[in-house]
């Protein structure tokens, strides 16, 4: 296989030298296109995950003396829980998935075909006293195929979130994130998705597992971050850039 890259190709024209020079620039934005890395994850860089600003309270009346005033907009009885835009929600981090997966395929076929010399006017059809009809056909094949995979994730812990929404229906739209810097790095949490009222317990948090359309990302950046990714060759060689 002939794994020259061609000037004519993508229009370079002119000398030798102005060919060669284009030709370097054509590889270099072929290996860069294969090693682009991710762009770093940054604290409210994504606004599906920033801190939301409640909105404005109404200018405040004025007082009358009274237990209740209009402007602190909390009944006598009510509790503390999220409810509103801008309240905060504690969510309990218990996520834990495991799948397992596995398959087997066998299949076989075998097949034979004989067919024996004829006769015509009583006599085998021969030359040189050796049939030459007499015909024989055998295939057979086979396959085998096996496979196994399994997969467990883990993650414990507990994120605070604002409420950015509040539904028709009364539900809550809330998200978040949460920075923890370690040593050389820095560990995020982000999470988002949408809370029944009625699942937050008393205490204002509510369990990851009873958060519908929940988005929930782990990750980190920094030197150990670093060290756990391939480097920019290796991604080019695993990407659909190189062509063998």
């Amino acid at each position: 296989m002939n794994s020259q890259v061609s000037t004519k190709e993508y229009g370079i024209r002119g000398g030798p030298g102005l060919q060669r020079l284009g030709l370097v620039m054509v590889l270099l934005s072929l290996l860069m296109s294969g090693c682009a890395t991710m762009t770093p994850v940054e604290r409210g860089d994504d606004a599906q995950f920033t801190a939301i600003t409640p909105p404005q309270p109404l200018p405040p009346e004025q007082n009358n003396g009274a237990i209740f005033q209009p402007a602190s907009n909390q009944g006598l009885f009510a509790d503390y829980k999220a409810r509103q835009v801008g309240d905060v929600l504690t969510v309990v981090l218990a996520e834990r998935t495991q799948a397992r997966k596995s398959a087997s395929t066998s299949t076989s076929k075998d097949s034979n075909v004989n067919m024996n010399n004829p006769t015509v006017l009583g006599r085998p059809v021969t030359r040189g006293g050796v049939p030459i009809l007499d015909a024989s056909v055998s295939g057979s094949r086979s396959f085998e195929g096996e496979g196994d995979s399994a997969q467990s994730n883990q993650l414990d812990g507990s994120i605070t979130v604002m409420v950015s929404e509040v539904l028709p229906n009364g539900n809550l739209v809330v998200q978040g994130e949460k920075w923890l810097q370690i040593n050389q790095g820095q560990e995020y949490i982000r999470l988002r998705g949408i809370v029944r009222p009625v699942d937050i317990r008393a205490d204002n948090t509510v369990n990851s597992n009873q958060i519908a359309d929940a988005q929930v990302a782990y990750g980190g950046r920094g030197t150990l971050a670093d060290s756990n990714n391939p480097g920019w060759l290796t991604r080019f060689f695993n990407s659909p850039v190189w062509p063998f």
